[in-house]
């Protein structure tokens, strides 16, 4: 038997349930439609199983986050700021807190808390969920849709909200649905790229660091003429290449630009805080006044214990050489590997191993004013499967609630 409704929200994400639950505010039957067994899958794997809901930062920060496809967000983000996300869960009995660089988080450190206020507004305010349910096709007819389940149900709709995500964590159930029906419904598909994914190197010492973490570091980003700088701030190295926060928010350009360029040169500046001067300083006065010393055992105040070996091993320099006998060719070695410690970028994790997809719906196709499509009426898009990605911080999750409250109106009030 056939089910009608006045908006059907396909994806129990952040960006469905978000525009599911502001459709019912409105008093619109609605139903959520989630082809896992529960909603917000994904949501328990952010932030570490602690869910960085949002950011305390500016709106102008957020589109800043964005890029050239922050100008489109920009109604979604006023539509339903980060302020409005965090009164939302606090009216809502979750009480929040902001750490470094503004990131929020939930007091119980917990992303099922998260899900649980999510899933009892969804009951609170009438939504019909109906988990398991992937949905094979959307059809259009007059002036409604026609969603067909793979269990070959049909559910008749006024207005469908496409919320799907992209292609990461495929086992959260991103595995591009919602790419393929906007692409069937003639919309334009920018490629899919990773974003926030670690990169892969090809230097055989990267096995010795795995788990090693360095901070307050600067790297730097090396492609022809070309290069990328980031802020300073953490790395981790594992078994296959580099992760960490800093790797992470700048890994979707590098996984462009990698398209282009067999590899890309990645240098790590160690001691950010000292100019090749102040540093050769330092060491001068270090090696004059422990000048019999080896030189390993001075290195304990320079850098982490498990890197000394490896550092001392590149520079060519035996590690248990006394440092009065080390020379000013040696010394100037040391410094530029201080200031920039070599790999080899040759690419990164897969997309499914991703936390965010680059790529998507394109904007140009969305009007961003409504989150409608400009191809087919009725039809709006919200989330991840909208091209635009942000780095690490809760900027990618407020684009998901924001999208999806905005949406969500939209559909409601059209």
């Amino acid at each position: 038997m056939e089910k009608s409704y006045d908006i059907a929200v396909i994806g129990g994400g952040a960006a469905g349930s978000m525009a599911a639950i502001r459709a019912a505010q409105l008093r619109k039957k609605v139903i959520l439609l989630e082809r896992n067994n529960s909603i917000g899958k994904k949501i328990l794997m952010t932030g570490k199983g602690r869910c960085n809901i949002t950011n305390s930062a500016d709106i102008d920060v957020f589109l800043e986050k964005f890029g050239k496809q922050g100008k489109f967000f920009r109604s979604a983000f006023f539509a339903f700021s980060n302020q409005d996300l965090m009164n939302f869960f606090q009216s809502n009995g979750l009480e929040l807190k902001i750490e470094r660089q503004g990131r929020v988080f939930p007091v119980t450190d917990k992303a099922t808390s998260v899900v649980r206020v999510i899933s009892e507004a969804l009951s609170a305010n009438g939504v019909e969920l109906a988990d398991n349910k992937r949905v094979s096709d959307i059809k259009p007819g007059n002036g409604s849709f026609e969603i067909i389940t793979e269990g070959r149900e049909k559910i008749i709709c006024k207005k469908v909200v496409l919320a799907t995500g992209g292609l990461s964590y495929k086992a959260t159930g991103s595995t591009g649905d919602g790419l393929r029906i906007a692409g069937k419904f003639g919309h334009k598909i920018t490629p899919a790229s990773p974003g926030l994914v670690p990169l892969v190197a090809k230097e055989a010492w990267l096995k010795e660091l795995q788990g090693l973490a360095l901070e307050n570091i600067r790297i730097t980003f090396k492609y022809g003429k070309s290069k990328i700088v980031s802020e300073i701030g953490e790395l981790m190295f594992t078994h296959f290449g580099v992760s960490g926060p800093l790797v992470l928010d700048l890994s979707g350009k590098i996984s462009i630009l990698l398209a282009e360029h067999k590899d890309i040169g990645l240098f790590i500046d160690l001691k950010p805080g000292l100019e090749p001067e102040q540093l050769e300083s330092k060491l001068l006065h270090k090696f004059q006044t422990k000048g019999n010393i080896h030189l390993k055992n001075l290195f304990k105040d320079i850098l982490p214990q498990r890197l000394i070996a490896v550092f001392l091993n590149i520079a060519g320099i035996d590690p248990d050489r006394k440092t009065n006998q080390i020379t000013s060719d040696q010394r100037r070695v040391i410094i530029n590997l201080l200031k920039g410690l070599p790999l080899t970028i040759t690419g990164t994790l897969l997309i499914e191993e991703a936390m965010v997809t680059g790529g998507g719906v394109s904007t140009e196709e969305i009007d961003p004013r409504t989150m409608e499509s400009r191809l087919v009426p009725g039809l709006y898009f919200a989330g991840e499967v909208i091209d635009g990605a942000a780095s690490s911080g809760g900027y990618n999750l407020q684009q998901a609630f924001s999208t999806g409250y905005l949406a969500g109106e939209s559909a409601a009030n059209a």
